[in-house]
């Protein structure tokens, strides 16, 4: 029995290698199916089954996230109804292996007959689905990666690959910028950093833990324990801030003076000047 190591190094190797063969057949096909997607008015819908349909999901995502509007559309469902989704300003990506998976070769009828761009992904040139698509993107592996040679691995990570390709050469077609790209991702780490401002995330109002520079430190005390910020804000009576005081101060406070802390006032204690920022 093969040692497992060499036997996942060599999945990875046949894998590597079909999305290098890829890229050395890359030509004119798809330059034209990056024009059709860019000038097309309405969505790309992609579509597929079984693990095509997987791969399908997530190009229709990776596209919508990058400035493409698109949507995965089940061939299945698309013959019982979902067919209404699709316009004729809309682009199909349609992917298949075989080029002949049943589901998506009862759906060219209704796209010749309305006029929806078709753009096939399978591995076989002289398929029906590719025969039938405006255009045909090759996608075809010379050998799947598993020892019997029919489990769908190097031909998803190619149809996958194939789709990546698309989606950030429209991406650059399309001169989006890293705002543009955050935009469609408020929920991400770099949507965050660049759309939610400190406005959003601030404590106001009552909420505040305002104290005086002459409030005695337990009364200060019991203002940061009950607005539960740890910190409270040193002003004057025009809410023009002096100075704040934190439960590292009170900390620090006490180890310093002890029991004298808590007749303190809190000007006495407060750190002055601290650092500000706008909302």
């Amino acid at each position: 029995m093969e040692n497992i190591i060499d036997i996942a190094k060599k999945v990875l190797k046949i894998e590597a290698d079909a999305v290098a063969a890829l890229a050395e057949r890359l030509n004119s096909t798809f330059e034209k199916a990056i024009d059709i997607i860019f000038k097309s008015k309405g969505k790309v819908v992609v579509t597929g089954m079984g693990k095509s349909g997987l791969v399908g999901k997530k190009i229709a995502s990776t596209l919508a996230s990058t400035g493409t509007p698109a949507f995965f559309m089940h061939p299945a469902e698309a013959s019982h109804g979902d067919l209404g989704m699709v316009t004729s300003d809309d682009v199909i990506i349609a992917i298949s292996n075989s080029g002949e998976t049943e589901e998506l070769s009862g759906l060219i009828p209704f796209l010749k007959r309305f006029n929806v761009s078709l753009i096939a992904m399978t591995g076989s040139l002289n398929s029906t689905l590719a025969k039938s698509a405006d255009v045909h993107l090759d996608v075809s592996v010379k050998e799947e990666a598993c020892p019997l040679g029919v489990v769908p691995t190097a031909s998803t990570t190619a149809a996958l690959a194939m789709g990546d390709a698309l989606a950030v050469a429209l991406l650059v077609k399309r001169g989006l910028k890293q705002e543009d790209f955050a935009f469609f991702h408020p929920g991400g780490n770099l949507g965050k950093k660049l759309f939610i401002k400190v406005k959003d995330l601030m404590h106001t109002g009552d909420a505040l833990p305002f104290v005086s520079p002459e409030t005695a430190m337990t009364m200060a005390v019991v203002e940061i324990s009950s607005k539960r910020l740890g910190v409270a804000i040193v002003s004057d009576t025009s809410r023009k801030i002096l100075g704040i005081l934190t439960d590292g101060d009170i900390r620090r406070g006490i180890e310093k003076w002890g029991k004298e802390f808590f007749d303190m006032k809190a000007g006495e204690v407060m750190t002055k000047n601290p650092k500000t920022i706008s909302e």
